[in-house]
């Protein structure tokens, strides 16, 4: 199964390697199939201080448990996207939050769910009938058989 995985995913998982996020990104490959925009690299990239102070870990020790969460990423460029399908994701955040359409174009392009703990963005697409999440403890009872 693929899954779109937005950024406050990779930032909880970096956070914590250990916790049920950094869990189910780091031990899943056998599993599911983690898809993510090319630009969401960048964007945790610009955090690295606010992970630090958040943490408690230095840059380097970040770094590691960055490079542990992205290990089994699919990365793909946000070129791989029809116009169409970055139009259709644009309407919809434009009102919730204009950041997500990545995910959104992502999830409508493959054809699956956005792992998401945004309340925000969920909330406000469910109204408008974009129904594509997947929350943490459905995905980790998905994983265990249990769902």
């Amino acid at each position: 199964m693929k899954f779109i995985l937005d950024a406050n995913i990779i930032f909880s998982g970096i956070l914590n390697t250990k916790g049920k996020i950094g869990d189910l990104l780091i031990n899943s490959k056998d599993y599911f199939d983690f898809i993510a925009p090319d630009f969401l690299r960048t964007e945790i990239k610009k955090h690295y201080p606010r992970l630090c102070k958040i943490s408690k870990l230095t840059i380097e020790q970040v770094k590691e448990a960055e490079f542990l969460v992205y290990k089994d990423i699919i990365f793909i460029s946000e070129e791989q996207i029809k116009s169409s399908t970055w139009a259709i994701a644009e309407k919809l955040v434009l009102d919730v939050d204009p950041k997500d359409t990545h995910y959104v174009a992502f999830a409508k392009h493959f054809k699956c769910k956005i792992w998401s703990g945004d309340k925000v963005l969920i909330k406000g697409l469910v109204k408008k009938k974009f129904t594509k999440f997947i929350t943490t403890d459905e995905l980790f009872k998905l994983r265990e058989g249990k769902f």
